[in-house]
């Protein structure tokens, strides 16, 4: 099913003086979005009773269609995804022996910008992302999968942390939604997440360095978007997928990158390791900085925004309104 999107705001103001539903292309009024709720339900009914290891497998294949693999989720999400383990996450071996590139080239900036400005990306947004720049990366682990709902509520039960996720209405746990990705959180309460994840563990836990991110998405080929250089609405969780709400892990299984990580293009925006640097002499300035000024960077797409947004290389952060949703990946030394 195709979503129809409503670009015209666009045309007249500025994002993040739009309402919610005007920023992500919709109309006031309620519109359906992808999902055929009778579809679902009939999928949902035709795979009660499996076991949850052959649900989680059906979730994860290619072969399977969407409503198969959404049904496979939002079961498991209540019976328990053995995917799923927050003291043993599952963990992606990134190896790579030479120099990478990193980042846009110059000379695409305006190619870029004129493709997306109709859904109001401004200029120094891509601008960020100059110019190539050439990074040693060592080998690292990364999670196969952000950090979930019921990974973090292990966190807040253990810690007392007393930051709650706005998106957990009232600050009480989704529990219809265990296996879909944290958010909105802080940069300050995900670095938090590693320490006490690495302190119950013995293990180094960490949130990515951008590059390391940025790698990881792109893989070898320097893909535009995690699973090749066009974009596909059916193979991720941006607006134009029409979910419009967060998915249960891998629910996109051929979205994932060069290496097998998934959910890097879309479903929340993940926070790395540092704050904006510039990647040559020049400073961008722009309602990120103007607003915040030093910000943590964040990578990856949402389903609050378009796709512009799951593009590889793509710098952005937290701008202070819900409809910028905020989680977290893990990596490893």
């Amino acid at each position: 099913m195709k979503v129809e999107l409503d670009f015209s705001p666009f045309e007249k103001k500025e994002i993040n003086k739009m309402s919610h539903r005007e920023a992500m292309g919709l109309p006031e009024y309620y519109k359906n979005g992808r999902v055929d709720q009778k579809k679902l339900e009939v999928a949902i009914k035709s795979l009660s009773g499996l076991e949850e290891n052959v649900l989680a497998q059906i979730i994860e294949s290619k072969e399977k269609d969407f409503y198969d693999r959404y049904a496979a989720g939002i079961i498991l999400s209540t019976s328990g995804d053995p995917r799923i383990d927050c003291y043993n996450p599952q963990m992606i071996q990134i190896n790579t022996k030479e120099k990478v590139i990193i980042g846009l080239s110059k000379n695409k900036v305006s190619e870029v910008y004129e493709k997306y400005k109709k859904i109001g990306v401004i200029e120094e947004w891509i601008q960020k992302e100059t110019p190539e720049v050439s990074a040693t990366i060592l080998p690292f682990k990364i999670a196969k999968y952000p950090v979930t709902n019921i990974e973090y509520l292990e966190f807040l039960t253990d810690t007392k942390y007393p930051e709650l996720p706005t998106s957990w209405e009232f600050g009480i746990y989704p529990s219809s939604k265990a296996n879909c990705p944290v958010y909105t959180i802080s940069c300050e309460a995900a670095d938090t997440y590693c320490l006490w994840l690495s302190k119950k563990t013995g293990r180094s836990f960490r949130l990515p360095s951008e590059f390391e991110w940025e790698f990881a998405a792109a893989g070898p080929l320097k893909n535009v978007f995690p699973w090749g250089n066009q974009f596909h609405p059916e193979v991720t969780n941006t607006v134009e997928s029409g979910l419009f709400q967060s998915s249960p892990v891998g629910l996109f299984p051929k979205g994932a990158s060069y290496f097998g990580v998934m959910d890097m293009g879309g479903n929340v925006e993940e926070y790395v390791s540092n704050d904006y640097f510039p990647y040559g002499e020049e400073t961008i300035q722009d309602d990120l900085s103007s607003t915040l000024g030093q910000y943590r960077v964040a990578r990856g797409g949402s389903f609050t925004r378009f796709e512009d947004l799951a593009r590889c290389s793509r710098r952005h952060g937290r701008f202070p309104s819900d409809i910028y949703v905020m989680g977290l990946r893990i990596a490893e030394d």
